[in-house]
């Protein structure tokens, strides 16, 4: 459909080439190329609205539970647990560099070890278990509100560490599908749009804020209806937020299941680290 665009017509002919109606080969295939992209671009997106937890509800989560060190009367800040996700990343980068890939470029025979597609699968599949873990968390947050009538007790001795683990597997995540990401549609983009493609990897990461934001209006609208509470009320002791984190991770599984369809239908443009060594050797 697109190859039309680069067809001279009678009318080009006639009153001259307008490059709004005549395209050039080279312009009709770099299109081609970033719409090839797109479905990999989307399924970034859902990975996006987990990340966006780590501002909005693991932070109000976080609220309710003791946030004193070692028992002390130091309180830390709930938004500063991202740091376990900084520090998650400076762990995962080292050795992915120097474990993971050395160990898979044996069994692949390629230089990066793992495609870049492989590298945002195992991110994804990470991605879930973050979710999962953070609706645990808040089940049995729940559970000692219940026992102990804490439901208009803002703080309860629960220690906000145990938000720790969903932190560092965004983390971990984080390393395989944002990086991975970046490094695909910088490798996988035309070579005069590679800017382009590097910036529009990115606005995943405002789609997914978005996308959570749009989860929590709509959640919010059905749950809270006829004087109920709902999942995400300003009281989260009497909320459920452990069920949005269990709808994330449910919608995790479908995008992960979606991204897989999605790169067995994917062809690589050759490029640095998708050939094999075996072939590189034989050059």
């Amino acid at each position: 459909f697109f190859d039309k665009a680069a067809v001279e017509t009678q009318t080009d002919q006639l009153k001259g080439i307008n490059p709004w109606r005549l395209c050039t080969v080279t312009q009709v295939e770099e299109l081609k190329a970033i719409i090839r992209l797109l479905p990999i671009w989307a399924s970034g997106i859902i990975f996006a609205a987990v990340y966006s937890q780590m501002s909005s509800l693991f932070t109000l989560q976080g609220e309710r539970m003791d946030t004193r060190v070692a028992h002390s009367n130091f309180h830390i800040p709930p938004a500063s647990l991202s740091i376990f996700d900084t520090l998650s990343v400076i762990f995962w980068v080292p050795i992915y560099d120097r474990i993971i890939v050395p160990t898979t470029r044996k069994f692949t025979g390629r230089k990066n070890g793992l495609t870049q597609l492989q590298r945002m699968g195992i991110g994804l599949f990470i991605s879930i278990f973050a979710m999962v873990a953070a609706a645990i968390l808040e089940q049995e947050r729940l559970k000692i509100v219940k026992k102990h009538n804490y439901y208009d007790v803002k703080e309860m001795p629960l220690t906000i560490f145990w938000q720790v683990p969903q932190y560092f597997l965004i983390g971990c995540a984080e390393v395989f599908t944002f990086i991975g990401q970046l490094e695909f549609f910088y490798e996988q983009a035309p070579d005069a749009m590679r800017s382009f493609c590097s910036a529009l990897s990115l606005t995943t990461v405002a789609a997914g804020s978005y996308l959570s934001s749009l989860l929590v209006t709509i959640v919010t609208s059905i749950t809270a209806k006829d004087g109920k509470l709902g999942w995400i009320p300003d009281n989260l002791n009497r909320g459920h937020i452990d069920y949005f984190f269990w709808l994330l991770a449910g919608l995790s599984v479908a995008n992960f299941g979606v991204f897989i369809g999605i790169a067995k239908w994917y062809t690589y443009k050759t490029a640095v680290g998708t050939v094999p060594l075996n072939q590189k050797e034989a050059k």
